[in-house]
C-alpha cells in the first residue's frame, strides 16, 4: 500500500522554471513570499528559454499600448543593469534594420514612430549609403540603426535568477510536472505535482509559466473559467548556422514578416553566426531542423547579403514559438491574465509568451507581482 501523499501549504507556487518563471519567483521571494517552483523537466530552462537568439532588444517593433510594447524597453533596461551587476556577459553590438526592397522603405519609417511611441529614443535612420558605409557587404535600401540591442548569456542570467530566488527562500522542485490543481471557493488553490515522488502543495497564490504548456495547465485548473484560456497554436522556427566568419559587425534584420521579425543575422558570444528563425507552422512541437529549407534561407539572406557563399550554410537548431493567433493573422500580442480578468483571486496565467520574452522577464516578473498585489 503506498504511503499517503503528504499536504505542504506555501504561499506561492509557479509553473515553469523558465526564464520567466525564474524571475517571477526571483521577485516573489524577495517581497518576502514562500515560493515553490514546479518544474517538469531536471534543469531549469530546458524549453523555450534554451532556444532563443540570446538578443536583448530595443523595443522597436510592438504597437503601442500591447504588452510587448509596454515591458520591452524597461525590461531591456532592468536587463542590461542585471548584467552588469551580476557579471553576466554581454555585448552592445547594436543591429540594423534594413529594407532589402525600394517598397519596404515606408515601412522602416512606420518602425521609428511605433518605436519612440514606446519610448524607444535612440534610434538612427540611415540611408542606403550610410548604412553600407557601416557594414559593407550589407545591401539595402535604407535602413534604422539600433544600439540598444545586444546579446547576452541566457543560461548564465537564468543561473542567477535561480540562485538569488534560492538564497531568498525559494526552492525549485524538478521533476515535479504539474498534474491538476482546484481552486476552493475561499480563494485557497490546491495543486498536485507528479514525478518520482508526488506532492500535493496548496497556496494563496498560483503563477502559470509553463510556456509552451501554459495553456493545458491553465485548463488543468478546476474552477478557471474555461472561457478565458486562448487556444494555442504553433510557429517553428528554424535556424541555419554559418560556417566561417561572418561579414557583419552588428545583427541585421529585415524588415518585419507577418509571425516573426524576419530571417535574420546574429552572433553570439562565442562568434558564432546564425540565421533565423523563419516561421513554420505546425500541428504539434518537433526540434528538427529540415535541411531542405536551407533554400529558402539562401533566398532570404542574400537579399541582404548578396556574397553569401553556396554551401555555408549548416541545420542549427529549432525554437517553437506559442502563438495565441493562428496563421493569416497579425502578429499578436502576450496575455496575462490576472484576478481582474478570470475572477480567481490569486491566479496568474502568462499565455504567448514568446519574443522579446527573455529581454522583457524582469518587467514581466513585477508586472505579475503588481496583478497579485505585490508593487
Amino acid at each position: 500500500m503506498l504511503p499517503p501523499i503528504m499536504t505542504e501549504q506555501v504561499d506561492t507556487i509557479i509553473i515553469g522554471a523558465g526564464v520567466i518563471g525564474l524571475a517571477i519567483a526571483r521577485r516573489m521571494a524577495m517581497a518576502g513570499q514562500e515560493v515553490v517552483v514546479l518544474e517538469s523537466e531536471d534543469a531549469i530552462g530546458t524549453g523555450l528559454s534554451s532556444r532563443n537568439s540570446e538578443v536583448i532588444h530595443a523595443g522597436i517593433y510592438y504597437p503601442e499600448g500591447s504588452l510587448k510594447g509596454k515591458l520591452c524597453r524597461p525590461g531591456r533596461d532592468a536587463l542590461y543593469d542585471y548584467c552588469e551587476s551580476h557579471g553576466i556577459p554581454y555585448k552592445r553590438i547594436g543591429k540594423l534594420v534594413v529594407a532589402t526592397a525600394e517598397n519596404e522603405v515606408d515601412a522602416l519609417d512606420a518602425l521609428m514612430i511605433a518605436a519612440e511611441k514606446n519610448g524607444v529614443d535612440d534610434l538612427e535612420r540611415l540611408s542606403a549609403e550610410e548604412a553600407k558605409a557601416m557594414e559593407p557587404e550589407l545591401a539595402c535600401h535604407g535602413a534604422i540603426l539600433s544600439p540598444s540591442t545586444g546579446i547576452f548569456d541566457s543560461h548564465a542570467y537564468m543561473l542567477a535568477l535561480q540562485g538569488e530566488a534560492e538564497a531568498a527562500g525559494a526552492m525549485v522542485a524538478f521533476s515535479s510536472p504539474f498534474e491538476s490543481g482546484a481552486i476552493s471557493s475561499d480563494g485557497e488553490i490546491t495543486v498536485n505535482a507528479g514525478g518520482a515522488e508526488p506532492m500535493q502543495l496548496r497556496c494563496s497564490q498560483f503563477i502559470n509559466a509553463a510556456g509552451l504548456g501554459a495553456n493545458a495547465v491553465a485548463a488543468g485548473l478546476e474552477g478557471l473559467p474555461p472561457e478565458t484560456v486562448p487556444p494555442l497554436y504553433y510557429a517553428k522556427g528554424n535556424y541555419f548556422t554559418l560556417t566561417g566568419k561572418s561579414p557583419f559587425t552588428r545583427m541585421i534584420y529585415p524588415v518585419p514578416v507577418e509571425a516573426g521579425l524576419g530571417t535574420h543575422s546574429s552572433t553570439d558570444l562565442g562568434g558564432q553566426t546564425k540565421f533565423g528563425p523563419d516561421v513554420e507552422w505546425v500541428d504539434s512541437p518537433d526540434y528538427v531542423v529540415d535541411p531542405g529549407r536551407a533554400e529558402r534561407f539562401y533566398r532570404a539572406i542574400r537579399r541582404y547579403w548578396p556574397g553569401l557563399p553556396d554551401g555555408a550554410l549548416q541545420p542549427g537548431y529549432v525554437g517553437v514559438r506559442p502563438k495565441l493567433v493562428p496563421e493569416g493573422e497579425k502578429r499578436g500580442d502576450w496575455v496575462i491574465h490576472g484576478p481582474e480578468t478570470h475572477g480567481a483571486q490569486g491566479v496568474v496565467n502568462l499565455y504567448g509568451i514568446e519574443s522579446p520574452g527573455l529581454t522583457s522577464s524582469l518587467a514581466i516578473a513585477d508586472y505579475t507581482a503588481g496583478l497579485l498585489g505585490f508593487s
